[in-house]
């Protein structure tokens, strides 16, 4: 379970070159939350695309500290699911209703990965 700021973008997300996993910053100029700090946060987005190394990537923002508490998707693809297993981040997909929509970026979330849970708590 996380809880946390959400960040959302309405774009897919490459995490290999797209989120410098030393400081959480993402790195993509295409993005709208291009320069915004993952860390801490629940990067909500429509789903990764790119390299399957992105997995790694995750999984090194939790190495470093960098990583956020959650992760919500429209509908996760391999290279999310399997970050998100390798670093212990709760991930949520396929909800009701649209999280790119209906989340916006400051509200607090909470994710709950085993029940398959997002709230918005404020």
């Amino acid at each position: 379970m996380g809880v946390g700021e959400a960040l959302v973008s309405s774009k897919a997300i490459s995490f290999l070159g797209g989120v410098d996993p030393k400081t959480g910053t993402v790195v993509d100029e295409t993005l709208d939350i291009n320069g915004a700090n993952v860390k801490g946060k629940v990067l909500v987005f429509p789903n990764s695309k790119g390299s399957t190394v992105g997995s790694y990537v995750i999984y090194a923002l939790k190495r470093f500290g960098n990583h956020p508490v959650g992760f919500v998707n429209r509908e996760a693809d391999p290279v999310t699911v399997v970050g998100c297993a390798m670093a212990k981040i709760p991930l949520v997909d396929r909800l009701n209703q649209d999280p790119i929509s209906n989340v916006k970026t400051g509200a607090k979330i909470l994710v709950d990965g085993f029940q398959g849970i997002l709230k918005v708590l404020d």
